[in-house]
């Protein structure tokens, strides 16, 4: 019965990728990525939402990681990444609840950015689906919102990729064929670092 597990411990680490037991029998999966002096520290973990449940853990637990950093004045900025339906909203509205903000948490496909606050905490949803003109950034402020302090969460980061600041996290959700999810996080500075560890 071991065997299967010694050579999947084998097989991963040939890869560069550690297998983690966090809890229930639940796997975590990291991935070591080697660091320049230079580079920001980046850590890649993959993760398994079998359903919403898991989504919401992984979102509280992040919250409790995050709530401290925004405490503190911090600027933190978390990217979504997935295709229509894969769950960026879902994982965002679990986060904020989290978070303590109260009332509809709604996508802000339309006006593009949906501030929340959450007691002393500033949080900002942005949604970049139809964003299609750069001079939209300048003109939105949103040059100054990502500069103040507190959450900025983007979903379809992608479209607006000449104008956003690298994420500290950037979270990639797919639909597997059961639909299940696997969730890949990629720290790339050490807020997102702690962050991905908090998950």
């Amino acid at each position: 019965c071991c065997r299967p597990l010694a050579q999947l411990s084998h097989d991963l680490d040939r890869i560069g990728l550690e297998a983690v037991l966090v809890w229930q029998g639940r796997l975590k999966f990291r991935m070591h990525v080697s660091i320049v002096a230079s580079s920001p520290p980046s850590q890649t973990d993959a993760f398994q939402w079998s359903d919403e449940s898991d989504c919401q853990v992984m979102a509280e637990r992040m919250a409790e990681g995050l709530r401290p950093m925004l405490t503190q004045g911090q600027t933190v900025y978390i990217e979504l990444h997935g295709t229509l339906g894969a769950g960026k909203t879902t994982f965002t509205r679990h986060l904020l609840r989290a978070l303590g903000v109260g009332g509809r948490i709604k996508s802000p496909t339309y006006a593009v950015v949906e501030p929340h606050e959450a007691g002393d905490l500033s949080i900002w949803h942005f949604d970049f689906y139809r964003f299609d003109d750069p001079r939209e950034w300048e003109d939105a402020g949103f040059r100054d919102l990502f500069a103040s302090p507190g959450l900025k969460l983007a979903e379809w980061p992608d479209k607006a990729a000449g104008v956003l600041p690298v994420a500290d996290l950037a979270i990639r959700i797919d639909t597997e064929t059961d639909e299940s999810r696997l969730v890949t996080g990629t720290a790339h500075t050490a807020t997102g670092l702690a962050l991905l560890r908090d998950a």
